[in-house]
């Protein structure tokens, strides 16, 4: 990873070519006066970089850039390509992506293209050298953002698809070949040359469409390689390279992406007002695409640390309102610091903001800036202007935090894709659940997040990186749900983890698929089930909860109101202890959570998708000792730790209401933020919406 400031890098995108009148000086000199260090710019703009054919304008960037750098604040340039300019779209009209073969996207949004046409890629190389060419060698410049959120559309036309049939012909060398792994003998599909394979806008088939999503993703990570390797001919040994990444994006692999990268940046956005409340209020809303509750912006900020399992930058995230002009939620007083920290106490080493300024027009004329419409700093400028203060004094104590973890958890991008069309849970109208996926490991997410505990999240084609045995020692607890797609190697691995002494807990729909998407043929859990002593063959969704208790003697000691939602599996102990069954008729002949010793270490399963209070028990009884040593906390409060890059340990207690609440120091602690003492023991204060930074 390319060196970064040692400190957290705190600011916003800047785009002075949006300002309705002149104000750079003024936009700087605030910047300053909040202890910005750095802003984002020129990404958005490809039509006022270039805007004929052939003829660049690049002088207009210069005073931004001398003007940054004459007040110490640092600058991440970006190249424009996801903007792509209507004299490109008029004279190529066959770069348009195409949502469905044959039918283009209409023009006048964002990334419209097939970023892998021939004529796109011409006119994006030469831009961006021009651009480079410019302004590499700038002393602000400390780094870049190639292209922006990548992987937006599921792009459809001729020469994407024909590729696909070349990977295809690769992969599996012949048509005969792929008939087999397909199972293409039904519904008489089977190929007899490659000319027969169609298109995939009305494929039924779930091998097919595994395929073709992961294909796509690919195509993604190609295109964001070949700009990085473009502009780092360009870049400074001091400079990295990135991109921001919007993780729900369609054709999107973050882990194989960010591969090619120096650092990840992503955008986490979140609900906020009574979104970011603890407990979380009854008839709490979901919305589509914002992270929706306290444990949603922690598990945002966890994604982002998996890509590359390391500290990460935040490129984008809430200034005032974020999504539509409908929908304006702009934060309490003291939520912007909070969330802030959150994402900086999970490794975050960079917050920058969507955006400075509130834009006068344009699709996104009520997504909210630092300032509001007026230009006039105000209450959003004033607690951002404190969280910079802040930033300053903790210096480099907390740019890189190593969170700790007392769960790690697997998370599968190809069983995402093949849940997302083919959902094994339903919504409430019967209709098909295109988030099954994650109603699944959130289930399970969610449950650790309440019970207190910290969560890592590996990807689970990288979980054959680390043996078996360093792994059960560096994470003790290891939960796999809803895995459905895994080859047998990843199904050896789960076992051989556990042998060697880790709690493998194991969820609804985990192998039961191959690496194909074909249902194996042993009783599942397949590869799984001699270790975990459970097997089914029976399963069912629910239209109900169902109440779950615990077995006699176990273990668990489970609330009133604990329950298995959506889905049953019909286990059958054959020599698992049974922790806990269904209080119901029918499905009470079933175990709804079983667990057993395998060699050194052990397999639990839980057979339904838990609800929450069945998962935080559950959850307490995998890792009963929080590594954070933080315990008896009010509903309201976490407590979130991690490692230092000096070996400090750091420790972030946020209060999440509008109630004041006291909690009780574990150890000797010192707060960052004053410098005053904290014995172990003693009562640490909190505000509403309150947070202190601590140090052991």
């Amino acid at each position: 990873m390319v060196p970064l400031p040692p400190r957290v890098l705190f600011g916003a995108a800047y785009y002075h070519e949006y300002q309705p009148y002149e104000r750079l000086k003024t936009d700087l000199d605030l910047m300053a006066e909040a202890r910005f260090t750095v802003i984002r710019v020129g990404e958005s703009v490809w039509s006022t970089w270039e805007p004929e054919n052939g003829r660049f304008d690049l002088d207009w960037l210069r005073p931004v850039l001398d003007g940054a750098h004459e007040r110490g604040i640092a600058v991440v340039l970006g190249t424009p390509t996801y903007a792509v300019p209507p004299w490109l779209s008029r004279q190529y009209p066959e770069i348009a992506a195409e949502h469905a073969t044959g039918q283009r996207i209409g023009w006048g949004a964002r990334q419209e293209i097939d970023f892998s046409h021939p004529a796109f890629r011409f006119h994006a190389e030469r831009v961006i050298r021009a651009i480079l060419t410019r302004y590499a060698e700038h002393p602000a410049v400390i780094g870049y953002q190639v292209d922006n959120e990548p992987g937006l559309r599921l792009p459809h036309n001729h020469g994407v698809f024909q590729r696909f049939v070349d990977h295809l012909r690769a992969e599996y060398g012949d048509v005969e070949t792929l008939n087999r792994e397909w199972g293409l003998v039904y519904w008489s599909h089977r190929l007899s040359t490659w000319a027969d394979l169609w298109t995939p806008d009305g494929n039924a088939q779930p091998q097919y469409d595994v395929a073709w999503r992961a294909f796509l993703a690919r195509q993604t990570t190609e295109f964001v390689a070949w700009q990085a390797d473009i502009v780092r001919e360009y870049a400074r040994a001091d400079q990295f390279v990135t991109t921001c990444v919007a993780y729900g994006h369609p054709a999107l692999a973050d882990d194989e992406l960010t591969d090619k990268l120096d650092v990840t940046a992503g955008n986490p956005y979140y609900d906020m007002q009574d979104g970011l409340e603890l407990p979380e209020p009854a008839g709490s809303r979901e919305h589509p695409w914002l992270a929706t509750g306290v444990w949603a912006l922690f598990q945002s900020a966890d994604r982002i640390f998996s890509s590359r399992q390391e500290p990460f930058l935040v490129t984008e995230t809430n200034a005032q309102a974020v999504s539509s002009p409908w929908d304006n939620r702009p934060a309490f007083d003291g939520q912007w610091r909070q969330a802030a920290w959150a994402l900086v106490a999970r490794g975050a080493r960079m917050i920058e903001y969507w955006h400075w300024h509130t834009l006068h027009f344009g699709a996104e004329t009520y997504w909210g800036g630092v300032l509001p419409h007026s230009g006039r700093p105000g209450r959003v400028y004033a607690e951002l202007a404190r969280l910079g203060a802040e930033f300053d004094t903790a210096g480099a104590l907390v740019a890189g935090i190593q969170p700790d973890a007392d769960i790690a958890m697997v998370y599968s991008m190809p069983s995402k894709w093949l849940m997302q069309k083919y959902p094994p849970l339903a919504k409430a109208d019967g209709s098909p659940d295109g988030a099954a996926y994650h109603r699944i490991f959130d289930s399970f997410y969610r449950g650790a997040f309440e019970a207190g505990r910290q969560v890592r999240i590996f990807h689970a084609r990288r979980l054959a990186e680390v043996p078996p045995d360093l792994a059960a020692r560096r994470h003790p607890v290891l939960i796999a749900a809803g895995l459905y797609i895994a080859d047998d190697a990843m199904l050896d691995w789960l076992v051989a983890y556990a042998a060697a002494g880790g709690h493998l807990v194991l969820g609804p729909r985990t192998g039961y698929a191959d690496h194909e998407a074909r249902a194996r043929h042993e009783p599942a859990p397949a590869r799984l089930s001699e270790a975990a002593g459970v097997w089914y063959e029976e399963f069912s969704n629910l239209s109900t909860d169902l109440a779950v208790r615990a077995a006699p003697g176990s273990p668990l000691v489970l609330p009133d109101d604990a329950t298995g939602t959506r889905w049953v599996e019909g286990l059958t102990a054959v020599d698992a202890e049974v922790l806990a069954e269904y209080d119901h008729p029918h499905f009470g002949r079933w175990p709804a959570v079983t667990t057993r010793r395998h060699g050194e270490g052990r397999v639990t399963y839980v057979g339904t998708v838990p609800g929450r209070e069945l998962a935080r028990t559950l959850v307490s009884w995998l890792a009963p000792l929080p590594r954070s040593g933080w315990s008896a906390l009010p509903e309201s409060v976490t407590a979130t730790t991690g490692t230092a890059p000096d070996g400090r340990r750091v420790h972030v207690v946020h209060n999440w209401s509008w109630r004041p609440a006291d909690v009780r120091a574990p150890v000797d602690l010192v707060d960052v933020l004053d410098g005053r003492s904290v014995p172990g023991g003693t009562v640490v204060a909190l505000g509403a919406w309150d947070v202190r930074i601590l140090v052991s």
